[in-house]
């Protein structure tokens, strides 16, 4: 299993536009065989980053993941959307369990 963060902060007169353009990719990514999870969030702290929580089975559908049109465009956009370099960590792990069980 591969779990990815990827945080992105954001101009705060551009954070309209990347929420909408990330709200974008989550149906179509949530869609694809593999996807175990997608989410993305606005951080609570920072009202200008956004946070995307990925889970998939493995890296093949990573990579069916990221060559979504959507994800494309959001890739062309971040230079205008970004006010820092963003932060993505790949986590590959060997065991999971739900929690509270």
């Amino acid at each position: 299993m591969i779990v990815v963060r990827f945080k992105v902060t954001c101009k705060p007169e551009m954070i309209g536009k990347a929420k909408a353009a990330f709200a974008a990719v989550i149906a179509p990514s949530q869609r694809i065989e593999g996807v175990l999870h997608f989410d993305i969030a606005q951080d609570l702290a920072d009202p200008n980053s956004l946070i995307a929580t990925e889970v998939f089975e493995d890296r093949a559908a990573l990579a069916r993941q990221e060559a979504l049109p959507e994800v494309q465009t959001v890739i062309e956009q971040l230079p205008a959307f970004l006010a820092a370099a963003p932060e993505a960590t790949v986590y590959n792990v060997s065991s999971s369990e739900p929690w509270g069980e």
